[in-house]
């Protein structure tokens, strides 16, 4: 496919890429997989106006193992452990493996609103309902694609195994088949490791690499093949060379973004776009837009050209209607129903300060007492006891301790008529006071300027405005510019090489030949390439890059975001006896929590070698020898 001179080819292939994208999928219990959009060209509904879901997830059951997990040895567990969402279920053996993960949830956690003392503990994933209030909140095991925070990590793993009917008191008693990133640091497996060994005790584990697990799924079994996997998720996006079934770790790139940065970016262009609804303008609705609204742009530069043409911007233009009241502030109020208002505020207030006139009239009693009874021990003599009263009081004389009496008691005297006078108002006009019209003018915005002397007809007032038109987000270029980024990150200031440069610089790196069979299977996995367009864009940068006439094959994933799991599940039930693939307990204790075994689908092992340190005897002799050559 694809020939160089077969224009219209390459036109019907990008038209089936398009054509690969339908409704919204539903995956899980209250989890939204990413939805594929119509084809970009095509306009949405009347008016094109699309309210948020503003979508909450429902907490996850706990299911039970029962006999899905039973058999004459342990069934694998599948943890696909993903930065932006963590999936797990059972490899069961037999014709029917079972569906999708039973499991899906949001690879973060917060601490529940009961705080520390005694209240609700750390709640994780699907639990926490909506993210938006606990934004402040969320904390994530990982740092990009790798776990680092080994105690939220143990959380997510809780979390799984609670709610796969597993019970993790004693020990976990199943294999665990675990994804891990792209050339992972030992000491984040070595970390992993460790917990899973010594934490749950399980009897032994595979690690593998997602995209990798994604691309043998989508390949027939026994088939040896090569290729290029172009892997793009929540925060990175990975270029990976495969040469006759084995990843080649010298040659792959990362690019330190994905759809986080792109969520990002859109925040702030929207932002700046309308300052008036900052707050509304989440993260989470930005995720919404990027996943149902956006797209990839064949030729970024020609289809912002597109988008100058009115008529072209009316079309395609997505209205994005945020949630909002239509009922204004005294808008069906009568002259009558404010007054009312009026006068209870001006009792709340008139009662706000009988309270507060009470207690310091009770504070300056009690400060009078102690006054006195400094007094009365100078009128009984005891001037030791009145000295030492004196300093604590901070007073220099006697004459001063009278003074102040004096004011406080009158002081007191004066609370104690103004009480008197508030128990016995003057029923028929209640006259606020010189505070109470202080207070409460604070208040005068809630109310007209209008006296109630004479009756007005009952109006509503109208808006100038139309509401629902205000609090629309108009989405237009930025449908192309967030996901943009992977392909142009100087977009967003970052001085990183996009997806077309990395590719180019990774194939360039070797012989013509083994570039042409890297390119007949380029293989786009991962939840930010399911942007509509994204086939047809890879392949275009391909056509421009390649040489005149050359052929090559761009396959999308049948699912990319679930393939990782599937493609785990696969690999657990066709290497379930293999012991050469598995880290037994006696490999962890004997060679380190950083030892991997290699497979099809694995990272390349490399040890860390420590330099030999020289023996004592030899140190000295060393030392011996450079003394004398000094002399």
């Amino acid at each position: 496919m694809d020939l160089r001179g077969g224009s219209e080819a390459l036109r019907c292939a990008r038209g089936r890429g398009f054509a690969l994208f339908g409704r919204t999928l539903r995956r899980g219990r209250g989890q939204r997989v990413r939805p594929k959009m119509a084809a970009a060209s095509v306009a949405g509904p009347a008016l094109n106006v699309f309210p948020f879901r503003d979508a909450r997830a429902a907490p996850d059951p706990v299911l039970e193992a029962g006999p899905v997990a039973q058999g004459p040895q342990p069934v694998p567990l599948v943890l696909d452990n993903g930065s932006f969402q963590a999936r797990a279920g059972w490899a069961c053996p037999g014709p029917d493996p079972g569906p999708e993960p039973r499991l899906q949830f949001r690879s973060v956690c917060a601490r529940g609103r009961g705080g520390a003392r005694g209240g609700a503990g750390p709640q994780v994933g699907n639990a926490l309902g909506s993210l938006e209030p606990l934004r402040w909140m969320l904390r994530s095991p990982f740092d990009r694609n790798v776990p680092v925070n080994l105690e939220l990590q143990e959380l997510l793993l809780d979390y799984s195994f609670q709610h796969l009917g597993v019970s993790s008191q004693g020990c976990v008693d199943h294999p665990i088949v675990l994804t891990e990133a792209v050339c992972n640091p030992l000491y984040s497996r070595q970390m992993m490791s460790e917990l899973l060994f010594e934490c749950y005790g399980i009897p032994k584990v595979a690690y593998g690499i997602d995209s990798l697990f994604s691309f043998y799924h989508n390949t027939p079994k026994n088939l040896i093949s090569s290729g290029l996997i172009i892997s793009s998720g929540y925060q990175c996006t990975h270029i990976l060379p495969i040469l006759e079934g084995r990843l080649d770790a010298k040659n792959c790139k990362r690019i330190n973004l994905g759809g986080s940065q792109a969520a990002g970016y859109l925040q702030r262009l929207l932002q700046l776009k309308y300052p008036g609804h900052l707050a509304a303008i989440t993260l989470s609705r930005m995720e919404e837009i990027l996943h149902e609204h956006s797209y990839i742009a064949e030729d970024y530069v020609e289809e912002l050209q597109k988008w100058r043409c009115p008529d072209y911007y009316e079309n395609n233009v997505h209205k994005m209607q945020l949630p909002f009241s239509s009922k204004l502030l005294g808008s069906t109020l009568t002259s009558e129903e404010k007054q009312e208002r009026r006068q209870q505020q001006l009792r709340r207030l008139q009662e706000l300060n009988a309270r507060r006139r009470e207690e310091k009239l009770q504070l300056d009693q009690e400060r009078l007492d102690r006054l006195l009874y400094v007094q009365e021990l100078l009128e009984d003599g005891q001037m030791d006891q009145f000295h030492k009263a004196l300093i604590e009081l901070n007073m220099d004389s006697p004459e001063e301790l009278q003074s102040y009496i004096q004011k406080l008691s009158a002081a007191v005297e004066q609370a104690k008529q103004k009480m008197l006078q508030a128990e016995t108002p003057d029923l028929e006009q209640l006259e606020p006071s010189l505070e109470e019209v202080e207070s409460i003018n604070d208040f005068e915005p809630l109310f007209s300027d209008e006296t109630p002397e004479a009756e007005k007809p009952v109006t509503t007032v109208q808006p100038v405005f139309n509401l629902a038109a205000y609090h629309q987000l108009f989405v237009g270029t930025e449908r192309i510019r967030a996901p943009e980024i992977i392909f142009q990150p100087s977009l967003i200031g970052e001085e990183q090489a996009g997806i077309a440069e990395t590719l180019q610089y990774i194939l360039d790196r070797y012989p013509k030949d083994v570039q042409e069979l890297l390119v007949q299977n380029v293989f786009l996995t991962g939840g930010n390439m399911m942007y509509p367009g994204m086939k047809g864009r890879i392949e275009k940068e391909l056509l421009e890059m390649r040489p005149f006439q050359s052929s090559f094959q761009v396959q999308l994933a049948s699912n990319p975001v679930l393939d990782a799991w599937y493609g785990a599940r696969g690999w657990a039930l066709d290497h379930l006896d293999d012991e050469d693939v598995w880290i037994t307990r006696k490999d962890y204790e004997e060679k380190g929590g950083g030892y991997l075994k290699e497979h099809c689908a694995s990272n390349v092992y490399v040890p860390i070698r420590l330099p030999k340190q020289a023996s004592r005897s030899e140190a000295q002799a060393s030392s011996k020898g450079g003394a004398g050559e000094q002399a």
